[in-house]
């Protein structure tokens, strides 16, 4: 009888929950706009790039950063090479090939385990560089732009990924101030199933050159800090190291 009496609890809190979610998605998930693409949008999209300095984040070599303190970074971008490490793994990583070196705890890594840790390293610098600085990517191939006015009445910058990265079909609608600067965006993303959900962009941190990344987010009204610990320049002597990791590739 006990057990029963378990079990009918067990299944009216998952009743509860079930209709819970169901309400949820209904009062907060929103339909993904349809905007209007060509040069004003172009335009708008330029001034969010040049309000982040786009041009200094370009001429930018070496960035070194943590993701939530899990990820750890260090980024060669004109070489197209990312060190990704977490755990006791380290991942020598081509970004062009996804192709590269594992070790684990110091020792080298073969095999299936390799392919594995090398497909983990790319979903992660896809999805953690993204955050670092997604601005400048607003006119990277495969990506429409587009002017749309949000439900509460708000111009706003769509940003939607046709192709490219892990998440194909993702789509963000940025909200600017005067100068271009983010300060909010909505999502419609694969990864969650309500769409309109949000954050802010703050914390915003200007690196050497003057490219500007943000931080920290608000979401839900809790302050979230994602990028941290970032290092930036044209050699990895600015970033704090004393030899090329690299230098093997």
């Amino acid at each position: 009888m006990r057990m029963k009496k378990i079990l009918k609890i067990l299944g009216i809190i998952l009743v509860v929950l079930l209709i819970g979610a169901v309400v949820a998605f209904f009062v907060y998930n929103e339909k993904e706009p349809i905007g209007e693409t060509g040069a004003a949008a172009d335009a708008l999209a330029q001034k969010m790039v040049d309000a982040v300095d786009g041009k200094a984040w370009e001429e930018t070599t070496w960035v070194r950063w943590s993701f939530m303190d899990m990820h750890h970074y260090v980024w060669n971008k004109k070489r197209d090479l990312v060190r990704v490490s977490w755990d006791n793994y380290e991942v020598l990583l081509n970004t062009k090939t996804q192709e590269g070196t594992v070790t684990e705890a110091g020792l080298e890594i073969t095999g299936a385990d390799k392919k594995d840790k090398l497909a983990s390293a790319w979903e992660y610098f896809c999805n953690d560089s993204y955050w670092l600085n997604p601005v400048v990517k607003a006119f990277d191939p495969g990506v429409e732009r587009s002017l749309v006015t949000t439900k509460d009445g708000q111009e706003g910058l769509k940003v939607k990924f046709q192709s490219g990265g892990t998440t194909p079909g993702d789509s963000y609608v940025w909200l600017l101030d005067e100068t271009g600067l983010p300060q909010h965006w909505k999502m419609w993303v694969n990864i969650i199933p309500l769409g309109g959900i949000g954050n802010s962009w703050e914390g915003w941190q200007e690196l050497p050159g003057g490219a500007k990344i943000s931080t920290t987010h608000t979401v839900m009204g809790k302050s979230v800090q994602l990028i941290d610990h970032v290092e930036a320049g044209m050699s990895f002597a600015d970033i704090g190291l004393t030899e090329d990791p690299f230098a093997s590739l």
